[in-house]
């Protein structure tokens, strides 16, 4: 069985945030969200890093976080351009938005070779869940089913005060298994409570409700699903959104789950979700960083000399 790997979903400019957040130093160190993901990564036994980024940032990525970590894990690159297409497919006149987060994956496949984690760039989820994913990867092999996973969040530690998130809300049967994902791309925390956007009007989303950060762990044989799945995306989608369709990840999840073909175990955590959607989220990610040093959950130089 091939050790599991890591794929990081790097490709996006942060609209919202205004920049190229994932390089964004969150730290004096000069530290990036993603060395603390990989530093955690690393810790729980992952030693193949894939980043999924823009051809045009390729200097940029290799010089802020890859050339530091190609002495301590096997570095690659997959680019997300819009042209990543298949056969016969062309990119509508007018499009510039990425084709979504399962397109992310559809653009590594070149690298997949056994199972595989996936998560944000621009997000930290915590030492225990990378733990979690690493260890149900190594565990778990399909049999007549895809056998896949998903680290699940209590929304509530997901939640920014600086506007709305986008988050996949999770329902779960009795014995941990997701039954469905629903992508709620507009999640505020207000003085009355958690609401959710849909159609222009707010709904009530529960404290305790289980959503997704994109913190995914799949075999080998799902990327033949993600594969198989983008035409079928674009023969649907293309001629009634050609600029805005968006092949996402919990899409393919559900798609799988409703023809009987997959399990997906949701490994819960209470880990704290941090992340830079804003500018303005930026003071309170440093200095929960800044915490976790004193308390020896990280050093100050995470990757000791080739930080100095």
């Amino acid at each position: 069985m091939e050790k599991p790997i890591l794929i990081i979903m790097a490709a996006g400019m942060g609209s919202r945030y205004g920049g190229l957040k994932q390089i964004d130093p969150i730290d004096q160190e000069g530290h990036i969200i993603m060395d603390f993901s990989l530093f955690d990564a690393r810790r729980a036994g992952f030693e193949t890093v894939v980043f999924v980024i823009k051809k045009e940032n390729e200097e940029i990525f290799k010089e802020v976080i890859g050339k530091r970590l190609e002495n301590i894990m096997n570095v690659h690159y997959a680019f997300q351009e819009l042209n990543c297409l298949p056969d016969g497919y062309h990119v509508p006149q007018g499009r510039v938005k990425p084709w979504g987060t399962a397109h992310a994956i559809y653009c590594c496949q070149q690298w997949i070779h056994g199972p595989f984690a996936v998560i944000n760039a621009d997000d930290y989820y915590g030492p225990e869940s990378f733990q979690m994913i690493y260890h149900y990867l190594s565990t778990h092999q399909d049999d007549d089913l895809y056998r896949m996973a998903m680290v699940g969040y209590l929304i509530e530690n997901t939640l920014t005060d600086n506007g709305t998130v986008a988050r996949g809300v999770c329902e779960i049967d009795a014995q941990g298994y997701l039954k469905d994902i629903t992508e709620r791309t507009k999640i505020q925390a207000t003085p009355e409570g958690i609401v959710y956007q849909d159609n222009n009007q707010w709904y009530p989303l529960a404290k305790g409700t289980t959503v997704s950060m994109n913190l995914w762990g799949f075999s080998q044989g799902v990327m033949d699903e993600f594969i198989k799945g983008f035409p079928r995306f674009l023969d649907e989608h293309l001629k009634s959104n050609p600029l805005k369709c968006e092949y996402f990840i919990p899409s393919v999840v559900s798609s799988l789950l409703h023809q009987k073909k997959a399990t997906v175990k949701v490994l819960k955590t209470s880990s704290q979700w941090y992340g830079v959607t804003y500018k303005e989220d930026k003071p309170l990610v440093e200095k929960a960083i800044q915490q976790m040093k004193e308390q020896g959950i990280y050093t100050t130089h995470l990757w000791g000399d080739m930080d100095e």
